[in-house]
C-alpha cells in the first residue's frame, strides 16, 4: 500500500487518538440524548436540556440536572433545548451539550483531550445546512470523525433487521419532537414521511385539555407523567384515574383535580390519528412489491412514543397490517449506532454524505 504524506499523517493521527478515545454513537433527540460507547453499550440517557444564566451567558447545568430545574427556575436562568424537531436550533449550546457528554464518557482518561469517532443519528430529510450544523457541533465538541445516519435506518439496524436485503421493511420512529416513517430496502430509505407530531405534541394536548376543561395550568413535566401513567388511545374497561396538580387559572392558587384515562384519550386521540394517517400516506406511496413484504412482516414501532398504550393496536386496526413494537423501543436508534460502530466498514453505505467533502 502506498501512502501519500497526507494520508499517512491522517492514518497516524487516527491510530494515536484511537488508543485514548472511545468511539461513541449518539441519538441526538429533541427530548433526550442517548450515548452508546463501543464495547460498553448504552452509558448515557439524559434530557437534551441546558440551563443558562442569562446574566453572564454561562451554562449552569446540562442533562438531568437541568431537567430538574424546569418550572422551578428564576427569571435569569433560562432552560432551553438546543434541538427543535431533532435539528440543531442553537449551535453554541448544542456544541456545549455534546462536549459535556463526550467528556463525561472520557472522564476516567489519561488527561488527554478525547478525540473519538462519532456516529450521530439525525432526522430524515434534513438540509445540508442542518447536517453541517450537527457535524460542526460534534467536531467542535472534540470528535475527530463524524458520521451521520438517518434515525429510522439506525432504529432498524438496532432491531437487527437485515436492511441490506432486497426486501421491504417499514418502521415508524416516534420520538419527542418528530415521528419519522420510512420504507427501507437494500440499505436505504425508499419512501418516507416525517411530521412534527410526537411525544411533545401529546404533552401539549394534555396541557391544553387541562386548561380548557379544568381551568388548570399544568406543567410540561406533569403532563408527561400523566401520559405515561394512564395515557391510552383506545377505549378500555379499566377506569383508571390520577391526580394532576397545577395553578388555578381563575384564582391563581394551587389546585388539584382527578383526571381519567378516557379524558387523556380525548386529549391525545386527534394527534395520535395524525400519526396513523401519516403511516397510511406512506404506504400509499410505496411500490406494491414492497407493500407485499410489509404486509407479511408487519410495521415496526420504535422511539419513546411507541410505548404509548394501545397505539400499536390503533395503527393495526386502521391500516390492516400487523404492528410490532421493537424490544426496548426507546433505545433502538442508539443501539443501531452502536452496531454500526462495531462494523463500520460493512455498514458505511448507510451514512449520509459528509458536508466536509
Amino acid at each position: 500500500m502506498i501512502f501519500t504524506s497526507l494520508s499517512f499523517t491522517k492514518f497516524m493521527f487516527n491510530s494515536f487518538f484511537s488508543k485514548f478515545s472511545q468511539d461513541i454513537g449518539i441519538d441526538l433527540g429533541t427530548s433526550s440524548t442517548l450515548v452508546y460507547v463501543k464495547n460498553k453499550g448504552l452509558v448515557i440517557n439524559e434530557p437534551s436540556v441546558v440551563a443558562v444564566n442569562s446574566r453572564n451567558n454561562q451554562i449552569i447545568s446540562i442533562g438531568d440536572e437541568a431537567k430538574q430545574m424546569v418550572g422551578k427556575n428564576p427569571s435569569h436562568i433560562i432552560i432551553t433545548s438546543p434541538l427543535v424537531g431533532g435539528v440543531i436550533s442553537d449551535f453554541e449550546i448544542a456544541e456545549k451539550m455534546l462536549q459535556y457528554f463526550i467528556n463525561k464518557i472520557h472522564q476516567q482518561g489519561f488527561g488527554l483531550t478525547p478525540r473519538p469517532r462519532v456516529v450521530i443519528a439525525i432526522p430524515l430529510n434534513v438540509t445540508e445546512v442542518e447536517r453541517k450544523a450537527v457535524e460542526d457541533a460534534a467536531r467542535s465538541a472534540g470528535a475527530r470523525e463524524v458520521y451521520l445516519v438517518e434515525q429510522p435506518l439506525a432504529a432498524a439496524i438496532g432491531a437487527r433487521i437485515p436492511i441490506q436485503e432486497p426486501s421491504g421493511f417499514m418502521i415508524a420512529d416516534i420520538g419527542g419532537g418528530k415521528t419519522e416513517i420510512a420504507i427501507i430496502s437494500l440499505g436505504g430509505v425508499v419512501t418516507f414521511n416525517s411530521l412534527n407530531v410526537a411525544g411533545d405534541e401529546l404533552d401539549k394536548r394534555i396541557i391544553q385539555y387541562a386548561r380548557d376543561n379544568f381551568n388548570l395550568l399544568l406543567g410540561v413535566k406533569s403532563a408527561e407523567e400523566v401520559k405515561i401513567k394512564i395515557g391510552a388511545v383506545m377505549p378500555n374497561e379499566n377506569h383508571e384515574q390520577t391526580l394532576i396538580r397545577g395553578r388555578d387559572l381563575v384564582t391563581g392558587l394551587p389546585k388539584e383535580v382527578i383526571i381519567t384515562n378516557e379524558q387523556i384519550r380525548d386529549a391525545i386521540i386527534k394527534s395520535s390519528r395524525q400519526i396513523v394517517d401519516a403511516i397510511r400516506d406512506t404506504l400509499e406511496k410505496t411500490p406494491p412489491e414492497l407493500v407485499a413484504d410489509i404486509y407479511q412482516r408487519g410495521i415496526l414501532l420504535s422511539g419513546g412514543g411507541a410505548q404509548l398504550r394501545d397505539l400499536d393496536t390503533l395503527i393495526a386496526q386502521e391500516v390492516k397490517i400487523p404492528v410490532h413494537i421493537i424490544d426496548d423501543p426507546l433505545t433502538a436508534v442508539v443501539r443501531g449506532t452502536g452496531i454500526i460502530l462495531e462494523d463500520l466498514e460493512s455498514l458505511k453505505e448507510v451514512f449520509l454524505p459528509s458536508t466536509k467533502e
